[in-house]
């Protein structure tokens, strides 16, 4: 779905990005796509909240092992847009109402 997304950028004042935290096979094709994303001028004005999700998996990895191992720092540090991170499970809901909050309150400040 990669290469389509952005077809969908106009008027985007948050973005999602949800990160496997229990496939550490996957942190860089995820870390290439976000980078992709962050460097979009459609998307600089962009709120985003990174997900870390399937917390649930006894194999999952801590959020800041995955923040070490994607640079997340280095990343926040160059990126345009306000990135904020949380972990969530979205099988079993745990964070899910932490990121509705997330995003009435990015919607109020941007509105």
């Amino acid at each position: 779905m990669g290469p389509i997304w952005s077809s969908y950028y106009g008027n985007c004042r948050s973005l999602l990005f949800m990160m496997d935290a229990s496939d550490p096979t996957q942190l860089s094709a995820s870390c290439v796509q976000l980078l992709g994303l962050l460097s979009s001028e459609q998307l600089a004005e962009a709120s985003v909240l990174i997900l870390f999700n399937k917390i649930d998996l006894p194999c999952y990895m801590a959020m800041e092992e995955m923040k070490s191992l994607i640079r997340l720092p280095d990343i926040i540090a160059c990126a345009k847009q306000d990135i904020t991170t949380a972990e969530i499970s979205a099988r079993e809901g745990t964070g899910l109402a932490e990121v509705l909050a997330w995003l009435q309150a990015t919607h109020r400040a941007n509105g």
